[in-house]
């Protein structure tokens, strides 16, 4: 299983690279959707996770199944590659954040309420997406990575944060 990378690791503060539609459905682009699967459920706490926190530098993120209702589930447009805001709404939210790649620590962002997100989906079928509360928050957020943009770049009041014994909950 893949590792998730930590601040500090180069690869989180590189612009990641736009996917060759060709290669969307190629074995590698499928490998690494597998590894970055298999690393997002490994953490009992995490909702979503961007290629380079694998140390891939692809414009890719996935969201976890929990971050969706059942009714949501069945659109399976929880992979995004080559992802773009398209649209944000004006109206923002201080919310709390925290991420796998910096593990320990959380903090207080300024994030759109609304989003609309266009990607390609595993197939290489372009869709739309939008979103409000928490998975608004998580496109941000995700989008923020293949950017080489973490959190606690712009997060106010960043803490520490000790994780349960084997929970792993923060």
């Amino acid at each position: 299983m893949k590792e998730i990378v930590q601040d500090g690791d180069l690869v989180l503060r590189e612009k990641a690279h736009e996917v060759l539609i060709k290669d969307i459905t190629s074995d590698a682009v499928v490998s690494l959707l597998k590894d970055m699967r298999e690393a997002l459920e490994k953490k009992e706490y995490g909702v979503a996770l961007a290629a380079p926190q694998i140390g891939v530098a692809l414009r890719i993120f996935i969201v976890a199944d929990r971050v969706f209702n059942e009714e949501q589930l069945k659109e399976r447009t929880h992979i995004f590659v080559n992802p773009t805001i398209i649209k944000t709404s004006k109206k923002t939210d201080e919310l709390e954040e925290a991420c796998l790649s910096v593990e320990g620590y959380f903090g207080t962002t300024t994030r759109a309420q609304q989003v609309t997100v266009e990607a390609y989906n595993e197939h290489g079928i372009k869709f739309t997406r939008g979103a409000s509360g928490l998975l608004a928050q998580i496109f941000q957020h995700e989008i923020d990575h293949l950017n080489g943009i973490l959190y606690i770049d712009h997060a106010r009041n960043v803490r520490e944060v000790v994780a349960q014994e084997e929970t792993g909950h923060e």
